[in-house]
This record gives structure tokens, sequence and C-alpha cells, in this order.
């Protein structure tokens, strides 16, 4: 405890923890004030720290007191922890301002420790927890299967990439919250699979072996220096891995049709295989003909064509009489040159580590 000194305001901590974390996991220096403390007060007797407060020695007395409650039990050099609600002692602080506006009063040292804090990512777990709510609670999301979202996740790749493309940070943002929702509840859906169920933490747990073990240039003691070393390691793992018998394997059937031709090329041409385009009449060839050519020149065709029909788009607004629409700088930049914008993005991403690497 400590020492007692008649004319020592004292001091006051308030203590916060995050519900993030597990109860009882706090930092060294939570432990040692609230083991030197003369008093610990906590506002919610059910709050989840307490019982391994209680646990380890401390005495927490439950109460809600005022301002100059708090700062008459500091009097005399006393330490007062109070350990904040999930609110945050709101009406305490607003009061221990106000008394130290009012300069009548000889105010305590008022300190925020944190017992414990979030870590990046730490949002996840509360994404998690709503999902899991709404499932059990939610006449529609309880009824919803695989099946049944599959289109959902194709609308909100493609809301994903019109917002990359047209530059819009807040858009991108909300964008990336849709992708990840759909991620979270294909995961939860997957839980109640009566033969073979798993969770948001086996996906995410298969993912970060994947990547661990494809970058032993970052968590092993293989070397890469440079962006093509890098897809080297990428692929000779990922052949370890999957030790296909085709390089047609694995390539999704039912994405948009320029981009299945510019990947099955792109496959052959990774493998070393000069596999001629097949011959034959009609629009078809002409646009496999076409995607092979984006391909070899380092352009997405996908992500060309798009830009050509937006500037079609903002034509037929043009000749309807509707004003243009503000763009961003890299949209207009695409527009006007959407073949060099596709090659940037098509070779850092065929360096880190390729189209036809990255996704499995």
């Amino acid at each position: 405890m400590n020492a007692t000194l008649p004319d020592d305001p004292g001091r006051i901590v308030l203590l916060t923890t995050s519900h993030r974390v597990a109860p009882g996991l706090l930092s060294w220096d939570a432990w040692q004030v609230l083991h030197a403390a003369d008093q610990v007060l906590c506002a919610d007797g059910a709050h989840p720290q307490v019982p391994y407060l209680r646990e380890a020695g401390i005495t927490v007395e439950e109460a809600s007191p005022t301002a100059e409650e708090v700062v008459g039990a500091c009097a005399g050099g006393r330490t007062v922890v109070v350990v904040a609600t999930g609110e945050g002692e709101p009406a305490l602080t607003d009061g221990l301002a106000r008394l130290a506006g009012s300069g009548r009063v000889a105010m305590p040292a008022l300190e925020l420790l944190p017992g414990s804090y979030d870590l990046p990512g730490a949002r996840l777990l509360d994404l998690v927890q709503v999902m899991d709510r709404i499932r059990a609670e939610c006449p529609w999301s309880s009824r919803q299967t695989h099946e049944g979202l599959a289109k959902y996740a194709m609308e909100e790749a493609y809301e994903l990439v019109e917002a990359i493309e047209d530059g819009d940070r807040d858009e991108l943002r909300e964008e990336l919250g849709d992708v990840l929702l759909q991620v979270v509840f294909h995961a939860r859906i997957a839980e109640e699979d009566a033969e073979e169920p798993f969770s948001i933490d086996d996906v995410a747990g298969g993912i970060v072996a994947k990547l661990i073990h494809r970058h032993p240039h970052v968590f092993g003691d293989a070397t890469a220096t440079t962006p093509e070393e890098v897809k080297a390691h990428w692929l000779r793992t990922k052949a370890q891995e999957k030790r296909r018998t085709s390089v047609t394997e694995g390539v999704p059937l039912h994405q948009p049709a320029l981009s299945l031709a510019a990947k099955l090329v792109s496959r052959a041409r990774t493998a070393g295989l000069a596999v001629p385009l097949p011959e034959g009449a009609g629009l078809g060839y002409e646009l496999l003909a076409l995607a092979a050519r984006a391909e070899a020149d380092g352009v997405d065709p996908e992500a060309a064509l798009r830009a050509a029909a937006r500037a079609y788009r903002d034509a037929v607004r043009a000749a309807e009489g509707h004003p243009a629409e503000p763009a961003t700088d890299r949209h207009r930049d695409a527009e006007a040159h959407p073949d060099a914008s596709a090659d940037d993005d098509h070779h850092d991403a065929e360096a880190h580590p390729g189209p036809d690497t990255v996704e499995e």
C-alpha cells in the first residue's frame, strides 16, 4: 500500500481493458498498480475481469462513486483504481473534469492505464461475433446456403473492382468490407455442415499456412532479392503442394470469358508449352486470339475492355445530353490509356507471385 501523506491528493487510475482479449490477461504494469492500490472499484459486478482480479487476491468493491467521493478516497496520498466498464466511465471522468475546472479542490493525479488493448485485426473478432448472432437470430440469414449466397459473392467482387477502378477510397473500404462479409458468412454456414464442418479459424489458418509455406524467403532460410525469384519460389512450392497433372487444373471455368482465355494462355506460357490457338471461324475464336495477344503484351483484357466500355458509356450519356460524371485521376488515366494501366497491374501481379498462382 502507499504511504499516507496528509497533504498529498493521491492518484486515480482508470484501468481500461479490451473485451477482445481474454479476461485476466493484463499488462505487468496493470497488475503492479492493482496490487499496490489502496482501493479497487468497479461499477459492474459482472465485469469479466472481476473474478480474475479476486482470484489474484485483489479486493474489488462493486461501487459507482461520484467524482467527489473518488477524490475524497484519494486524500492522504492514496491510490484508487477504477476498473472501467465498456462505456469508459463518462460520468466519473466528466465529474472529475468539472472539479478540476472549478479550482476549489486539490485534484489527485489522474492516470489512464490500458490493462489490455487491441492488436491489429481485433475488430475481425467483432465481425465474427456479429455474424454468429445474425446467423442464429435473423430469419433471412439463418436460412441461407452456400449455393444461395454464391451470386452475392460475385456481385460484391465486381463492385470491389469498380471501386478500385474509380479510385474512390470510401467505396473501396466499404466494398472490401462487403467482400469480407461473404467470407465470414460462408465460414459461419460451413460450421453447421454435418459431415465436413469448418470455421473461420480453419479458413484463416489455411491461408496463413499457405502464405508462410510459399514465402520461404520471408519465413525460412531461402533467399529472394527480385520479384522473379519470389515468383520462382511460389511456383515451386505450389507445384509441390498441388501435384497436378495438367496446367489447366484449378482454372475456374465460371470466370468471365476474356479472363478465362487469358488465364489458360498464361498457364500454358508459364509451363513452357507452345500450344497454338485452335483455328476456327466466328467471333469466339477472334476474341480468344485477342485475349492471347493481350496476355502476351501484359494487358488484362477484362480491364482493358471495361475501360473502353466506360468510355462508350460516357459517349452515350453525352449524346443523351447528360453532363460528364466526375472521375478521379486514376479513372481518367485508365480510360485514356487502358493498356498502360492494365499492363502495370498485370506485371505487379505476375511478380508477386503471378496471376496463375496467387489465387490457389
